[in-house]
């Protein structure tokens, strides 16, 4: 009974051991626990030291290699960026405001050398307007940053006042040189285009505009292609016949020293609207016996030319009457610029046809000058240009 008394002993005190052993892990355990929680929290202590070093953590922390935020000129570019005023954008609408009424006043043609008080006055405003624009554009560089993702050239709109104010600087100087080059002076145009950056509401408004174009590219091509269609008809049918024009025959003689007014018949002095006749293979509704009588002094002529040699009180010679061959000569309608001769001006004829302006009398040389139902070509491409816009 001892011996087991003894080795009862022995075990329990192997549990206690165990015990305590496990004890001791629990307690290490524990305290690298809490060393690890110690390290976190100071890790957290020392970025919310950093945010709080950083006043505008949204900004670039420094521009220009020196400037911080903390640093007095940017510091103060900054409130003027990011607090309501000055930079108040109903402050900077009402500076466009008055560039565009200053540019409406403004009368080249009058004010060429500018030395009216009027000029003068619109000059100045000129003046101070773009040094307001200049100086918010470089406020704003100060506080934001020029290159970069968060920084001023960082957003579309801002490049679009960038290359205004730098246009407007090459506008000065090119002035204090005497240089007049108009094509950097329209570029003062532009500056109301800076309101879309003001008004949000805007500006949304054109980024979606903008968005949707590249879905309107299959549009484009389904016109482009219909519109090619349509002028390759136009070319296939009428090629040449708008220059057709009434010639006398080729065996018509006169009167040594005596001529036609004109070499084919015009209808008026400049010959801006022709009188457009069928060559006898076509079915056009105008032919050369369809030519009016000439007319002087309000008075139509009835005389030949075998009564040019006679002079007679209040008569002369018909000579639009020789005018009875229908031949292709050289040039078209409006000089040159409507015609089927080629794809080019097809289409030229064709947009000017979707435009709805001055398409009628298109259609009638065409129909005078071919046949009576070319009118259906012209209905047809308007009724699908109106498809084409409503899709």
């Amino acid at each position: 009974f001892e011996k087991e008394a003894e080795e009862e002993e022995k075990g329990i005190i192997h549990e206690e051991r165990l015990e305590e052993e496990e004890k001791e892990l629990k307690v290490v355990e524990e305290r690298d626990d809490g060393g690890g929680d110690d390290e976190d929290d100071a890790d957290d202590g020392s970025s919310d030291t950093s945010v709080l070093v950083v006043p505008y953590p949204e900004l670039v922390p420094v521009v220009f290699f020196c400037l911080k935020q903390t640093t007095c000129p940017r510091s103060l570019c900054i409130r003027m960026v990011c607090s309501p005023y000055p930079l108040n954008p109903r402050v900077s609408m009402m500076v466009i405001l008055l560039n565009c009424v200053t540019l409406g006043m403004y009368q080249p043609c009058e004010n060429i050398d500018c030395s009216s008080d009027r000029c003068q006055i619109l000059q100045a405003f000129d003046a101070f307007i773009y040094i307001f624009f200049a100086m918010e554009m470089v406020i704003k560089m100060v506080a934001l940053g020029i290159f970069g993702r968060r920084c001023y050239l960082g957003d579309t709109w801002n490049r679009l006042d960038f290359f205004i104010v730098m246009a407007g600087m090459v506008e000065y100087s090119l002035d204090l040189q005497n240089i007049n080059f108009t094509a950097i002076r329209t570029v003062r145009v532009l500056r109301p285009l800076k309101a879309i950056n003001r008004v949000p509401s805007m500006r949304i408004l054109v980024n979606l505009l903008l968005d949707t174009l590249p879905m309107l590219g299959n549009v484009l091509l389904l016109c482009f292609f219909v519109f090619f269609i349509f002028g390759i008809i136009g070319v296939q049918l009428w090629a040449g016949l708008l220059r057709n024009r009434c010639y006398p025959e080729e065996n018509f003689t006169l009167t040594t020293g005596i001529g036609l007014p004109r070499p084919y018949y015009m209808a008026d002095e400049d010959d801006e609207r022709p009188f457009i006749c069928s060559l006898p293979v076509d079915n056009g509704i105008m032919s050369c016996s369809d030519v009016p009588a000439r007319r002087e002094g309000g008075r139509a002529c009835c005389l030949d030319k075998e009564d040019v040699v006679v002079s007679v009180a209040g008569l002369c010679v018909n000579w639009n009457q020789y005018y009875t061959r229908c031949h292709t000569g050289s040039s078209n309608p409006h000089k040159g610029a409507i015609n089927f001769d080629n794809i080019a001006y097809a289409w030229i004829v064709i947009f000017q046809v979707i435009t709805l302006e001055g398409w009628v009398e298109i259609m009638y040389y065409v129909m005078d000058a071919h046949s009576f139902y070319n009118f259906i070509y012209f209905i047809l491409l308007i009724i699908v240009s109106l498809v084409s816009t409503l899709v």
